[in-house]
């Protein structure tokens, strides 16, 4: 019996559950009013990192351009980002979170945080903080 196998098999299966049962969860979330995960992840980065141009938000979420491009003009066309003039290069733009994509963006985290805290409440304070620094770690090597 290959213990390193049988390992790799379990990880892979429960994955491959995880993404199917956190797209049903998004799907709840967004009947409670949160953003859809694309929009979430997007407005998120430009709340830390402040104003971010298409390349280096393709960059950051390792996606095609054109995507990105995509997602930020829904987001535009909602009034959640507005576009801006790079301070460095006025040839190029970068897009920054508005007002109200701060409120859509505060919203969402409530309701997920909400969800996830009742999911996880029998967990203890160590099994979260190690799962945490998994999953950090399970998405760095996905980029690495």
């Amino acid at each position: 019996m290959d213990t390193e196998r049988d390992n790799i098999d379990v990880i892979q299966y429960e994955v491959a559950l995880l993404v199917r049962r956190a797209m049903a969860f998004s799907a709840l979330h967004q009947q409670l009013g949160a953003l859809d995960r694309p929009s979430y992840l997007l407005l998120r980065q430009l709340k830390e990192s402040g104003a971010v141009g298409l390349k280096d938000l393709a960059d950051i979420h390792h996606l095609d351009r054109s995507t990105i491009s995509r997602q930020v003009a829904a987001l535009q066309a909602k009034g959640l980002v507005r576009r801006i003039p790079d301070p460095i290069d006025g040839r190029m733009s970068a897009f920054e979170i508005t007002a109200r994509g701060l409120e859509r963006l505060n919203k969402t985290m409530e309701i997920r945080h909400g969800r996830y805290a009742a999911l996880l409440a029998s967990w203890s304070d160590e099994d979260l903080a190690k799962f945490g620094e998994f999953l950090s770690r399970l998405n760095r090597t996905f980029i690495d």
